[in-house]
């Protein structure tokens, strides 16, 4: 198995580097997957014949007129047959968390226009190197411990069967952005710092199936193969669309540090590089893109929104990862610099867990998802 890590490059911002510029970079710290929110014709020009795959993306607002099979082919037309074979696009990604906003209208166009972006790709002979599929919060999620407990949102069952329907039939991956942040940020005085960051900790046990969970991110993820699992859909691919933490934060936004962005990220980096799965599947590859690329000042929201980059909008690093290239997974990210790191233990026995809100890329939106519970683990 071959575990790979790729990077969220937003641009909701005006003082980023011209696409040209960001190549190069790219390239120095190892990156081979890029998540494109749009399908940015000055990015997907710039990055031409660098052997860099994207995953593109068509945003919320554009679910209904993508219903309509013609404006589908259109727009893979300009978008995707227009840069093939030069940059690399194997995936689209339809709407963005469309489920957790409750608004009937997205939901209801959703799988209408996944379904006609895929028949354009039939009908220009790109289905077999471009798949479709759309991005989820964890908050589509009822039950997210432990983790052989994960089940749906009874009343989002419908709607996802049909896109897990879809996902089987033309063999494209689950995306889901998933935050451990989210739950400290919560609840830091119950929550781990040290078992949502991958330091050293006792860590929880799924008391179902015995197994040992160290870290959230994992304990999210298992959660999502065992719902898709109580649908029927046990051997369907999940992908990490999103994950990260950011640097700096609002008052009531505990945690958000340089340390611990760096401690998240690259910790995350360290434990990719082992090529294992999670504890329910350990022989699964994991694909996780880190967010983000950049920070970036205009984004609506909390500070932290504008600080979750890897780099500042001018190349230099927002911290050092303190993962060097050559030691990490294929297609990880490094950035030449190998420094010890000297992480602490938990000094209790006490650990939380908790499924994290989504995060959301539009003003007045937010998601408070699942319940926080409190486990002592006498491992």
């Amino acid at each position: 198995m071959v575990n790979s890590i790729g990077i969220n490059y937003g641009q909701i911002a005006d003082n980023l580097p011209s696409p040209e510029n960001v190549v190069p970079l790219v390239k120095s710290i190892g990156v081979t997957k890029v998540k494109l929110y749009d399908a940015d014709p000055r990015v997907l020009g710039a990055f031409a014949n660098s052997g860099v795959e994207f995953m593109i993306g068509l945003g919320n607002g554009d679910l209904e007129k993508m219903r309509d099979p013609n404006n589908a082919q259109d727009w893979v037309k300009q978008n995707v047959q227009a840069h093939l074979p030069d940059t690399k696009i194997t995936c689209i990604f339809v709407g963005n968390e469309v489920l957790t906003f409750n608004d009937t209208n997205l939901s209801d166009n959703l799988v209408p226009a996944m379904q006609s972006v895929h028949t354009a790709l039939v009908n220009l002979g790109l289905d077999k190197q471009v798949t479709v599929t759309t991005a989820h919060s964890l908050g589509i999620l009822q039950t997210s411990f432990p983790p052989s407990a994960g089940a749906f949102r009874e009343d989002l069952v419908d709607i996802l069967s049909q896109t897990l329907s879809f996902h089987q039939k033309t063999g494209s991956p689950f995306l889901i952005n998933a935050y451990p942040f989210f739950a400290y940020k919560g609840n830091p005085k119950q929550v781990s710092l040290d078992f949502v960051l991958f330091q050293p900790n006792q860590g929880v046990i799924d008391p179902t199936t015995n197994l040992h969970y160290d870290n959230m991110l994992y304990a999210q993820i298992d959660a999502v193969y065992s719902a898709l699992a109580s649908l029927g859909y046990k051997k369907l691919p999940v992908h990490i669309s999103e994950t990260g933490w950011p640097t700096k934060g609002d008052e009531d936004e505990a945690g958000a540090t340089p340390d611990n962005a760096k401690k998240y990220n690259g910790n995350l980096i360290k434990l990719m590089s082992q090529n294992a799965g999670t504890p329910l599947r350990p022989d699964s590859d994991l694909n996780i893109y880190v967010f983000a690329l950049f920070n970036e000042n205009m984004k609506p929201g909390p500070t932290s929104e504008r600080n979750y980059g890897l780099f500042k909008p001018d190349g230099t690093p927002a911290y050092a990862l303190g993962v060097a290239n050559n030691n990490t997974a294929s297609g990880s990210i490094g950035n030449g610099v190998t420094m010890p790191f000297s992480p602490t233990s938990s000094s209790t026995g006490y650990l939380s867990i908790s499924s994290a809100t989504g995060r959301h890329k539009f003003v007045g939106h937010a998601l408070m998802v699942a319940s926080l519970l409190l486990i002592k683990t006498l491992v």
